[in-house]
């Protein structure tokens, strides 16, 4: 029997490691100074951005000349499209454009949307779901006047005139110069959905707006916070770009981040499970994508978590624009943006995986999700589609346990390798040998472990993203998609956080369990000089404890059931499947077969014996 002992310089090793490893991360996060400093600067710069734009807002009024050679000064200094702002037409207010499944409110200060509500959904505290609200976003059309001057459309006023076409909402926006002449945004809204069509056109600019210097479209965003974990959310909000036909560009998640595109057919800020997307018929020739990250804490008082801006360059054709553009305002739903594919192809802005992974949650896992949604809760699915993905993978797991068990009938004839042979060359080329004859593998134990990863990476990345997991409630957790605490601490641990989730702590001592089994069942005899590999049965547990304590809900439960079935599997193949005396038997028959090597077999033993020739080389020298 193998004496069951720790080697106490590896757990201090490990231990150390470990401590270095969380002292370097959490030197590495800002101090509560430097984040009541950030916050406090967030809130002024907010503070003066929207004391700047009321004043420039009320500044357009003011100030016009009485006297009729002075005005028309004033007016050939301002020009003809800051002249019209001042006019008794252009006056502040609002259009709602609504449907079955979201309310847009448009503003006639710059003709572009002030408000954006999601009727169906609502945030972690019970609140409306706004994608823009409080001026948070806004979409800009900045170009030079004849008269060399630069100006910005949100800063001007433009005449609401709405009408219905056929169920449809259709909303023109017009910023004049004359009754012949002015800018225009036409927003046509269907009588369902979520998406937002946008004309951008002109009509007698010739005169009035140089042409010949660039025009840009600036759409900003500050991203509202609707989820109950900032850390989480903030994971997976992030900007995403399809340009050169079908290729796409994702910004950083976890810090600030700048790119440039050419080509660009529509550029999507996802905010974890709700998205804004700006498209266009045709591509912009070359786009600006930046991403800041504002969101430095967790806390009810935090609103925001990243600040979006995208600068698209326009180009006048005949001295006139014309731009057919579109908003999605929307969920993240896989199902509903799929709706759009056949012309935008607005699923990729999910990230459900690069190669394989994203094959299987393409065409295996979202299938098999929607299936089972029609028949069971979301809590029973994740069950379902645990089972089944354990089932399918039992093959796999019973050859992985067959090469252990195999490894567990030698062990003894191991253990007498390692006693007749001091050297460790020799006795790595005896235990060589051995596994050669009794037609053992040591690393088929390994490649079904290799097969199951693909699995496990798609549905790391498939749960995270899946919509239909948000505000799904399941024994004590409320919501699938959001951590499941059960104990909130009056203090927060580094990289934990201040609460207690159960689902991860559970899949934790499944994980311990399990690796307590498989450590048992392929432990082999120590190596002189060698760390004891035992204790990573217990940092995995402790990783994976941590690491998922502010995760979905539904990643942990799967991940708990996950191991608890392939627990369950492994037992079965032990006691009901597996008979180690016939693997025993079979190998000592193995044994008496001559058994040719493979090209592998013979190349490792060929490099094994020239290193021990050099070795013996060296001692004589």
């Amino acid at each position: 029997m193998e004496e069951k002992k720790f080697d106490l310089k590896s757990i201090i090793g490990f231990t150390l490691i470990f401590i270095l490893l969380m002292w370097f991360m959490n030197n590495n996060k800002p101090s509560e100074e430097e984040l009541a400093k950030r916050k406090a600067q967030q809130e002024q710069q907010a503070n003066q951005a929207t004391n700047t734009q009321k004043d420039t807002h009320t500044a357009t009024f003011q100030g016009i000349p009485t006297d009729s050679v002075a005005l028309e000064k004033y007016k050939a200094s301002l020009g003809a499209f800051a002249y019209s702002a001042t006019l008794p037409s252009a006056k502040d207010g609002v259009t709602v454009l609504e449907n079955k499944d979201i309310k847009l409110t448009i503003s006639n200060r710059g003709g572009q949307p002030k408000e954006v509500l999601l009727k169906e959904f609502k945030t972690y505290d019970s609140l409306p779901v706004y994608l823009i609200k409080d001026w948070n976003a806004t979409f800009n059309l900045s170009f030079t006047t004849a008269q060399n001057q630069t100006l910005s459309s949100k800063d001007l006023y433009f005449e609401p005139t709405l009408n219905e076409n056929n169920g449809n909402k259709v909303l023109s926006m017009k910023l004049k110069t004359s009754e012949n002449a002015y800018l225009e945004y036409v927003y046509t809204l269907p009588k369902e959905g979520y998406m937002l069509d946008v004309a951008v056109r002109s009509q007698g600019l010739s005169g009035v707006v140089n042409t010949s210097k660039p025009m840009n479209i600036d759409w900003k965003l500050q991203a509202r916070r609707m989820e109950k974990s900032v850390t989480y959310e903030n994971r997976y909000t992030q900007a995403t770009v399809q340009y050169d036909g079908d290729r796409i560009s994702r910004l950083s998640q976890g810090g600030n981040d700048e790119q440039k595109e050419e080509k660009v057919n529509w550029v999507a800020y996802k905010q974890h499970l709700f998205t804004s997307v700006l498209i266009s018929d045709n591509p912009f020739a070359k786009g600006d994508f930046v991403s800041h990250n504002i969101a430095m804490s967790e806390g009810k008082d935090v609103k925001y978590t990243k600040n979006f801006l995208t600068s698209l360059p326009i180009q006048a054709k005949s001295g006139e624009l014309s731009e057919s553009l579109h908003f999605y305002f929307g969920p993240s739903d896989y199902n509903v943006l799929k709706q759009y594919n056949d012309k935008y192809e607005l699923t990729e802005l999910i990230p459900l995986g690069w190669g394989i992974f994203g094959w299987l949650n393409k065409w295996l896992f979202i299938p098999l999700y929607n299936f089972l949604t029609n028949y069971f809760s979301v809590g029973l699915v994740i069950i379902l589609m645990t089972i089944i993905v354990r089932l399918l993978l039992s093959p796999i797991v019973y050859k992985s346990y067959v090469s252990q068990a195999k490894m567990k009938v030698l062990r003894p004839e191991i253990e007498e390798i390692n006693k007749k042979y001091e050297e460790p060359m020799k006795r790595q080329q005896e235990t060589m040998a051995l596994y050669n004859k009794a037609g053992v593998n040591p690393l088929s134990g390994c490649i079904p472990a290799l097969l199951q990863l693909p699995v496990f990476l798609a549905l790391f990345n498939f749960f995270p993203t899946e919509f239909g997991l948000r505000q799904k409630s399941f024994l004590w957790a409320h919501d699938l998609s959001s951590y499941d605490a059960i104990f909130e601490l009056p203090f927060s641990i580094p990289f934990y956080g201040s609460h207690v989730s159960l689902f991860p702590l559970l899949a934790s001592i499944a994980i311990f369990i399990y690796s307590m089994m498989t450590m048992a069942q392929t432990a082999q005899p120590q190596q002189p000089g060698m760390p004891n590999m035992k204790f990573l049965i217990y940092l995995s547990p402790v990783m994976m404890l941590f690491f998922f304590n502010n995760y979905a809900s539904g990643l942990s439960l799967y991940y708990f059931i996950s191991n608890l079935l392939t627990i369950g599997i492994m037992l079965a193949i032990k006691y009901w499947i597996i008979d180690e005396q016939k693997i025993h038997a079979q190998i000592q028959e193995n044994k008496k077969k001559p058994k040719k090597e493979s090209k592998f077999q013979a190349k490792m033993r060929e490099m094994m014996e020239q290193a021990e020739a050099q070795r013996k080389a060296q001692q004589k020298r």
